[in-house]
């Protein structure tokens, strides 16, 4: 019997990817998840995820993403309170 997964993120809510290796440096930081998806079979829910500036979505596991409090201003630096 399959297991259902909580996610952790909503559609529509601003994420990071937190781990960067083997991903370039010019790569957009702040995106947005598009879609919820079905667990893997080690029962890590899936997410679709797709930044403003790319044509394509992308997919990628919960572990692999951090939620943004507030949304990231040019070069994806995250707005800070004065």
């Amino acid at each position: 019997m399959q297991s259902l997964t909580a996610h952790r993120f909503a559609i529509g809510q601003a994420v990071r990817l937190n781990s960067r290796f083997s991903l370039s440096p010019i790569m957009p930081e702040t995106y947005h998840v598009t879609a919820l998806l079905p667990a893997r079979e080690d029962n890590l829910a899936q997410y679709r995820i797709r930044n403003d500036e790319e044509r394509h979505e992308r997919v990628t596991t919960e572990d692999s993403l951090e939620a943004i409090s507030a949304p990231s201003g040019p070069g994806g630096a995250e707005l800070q309170g004065a």
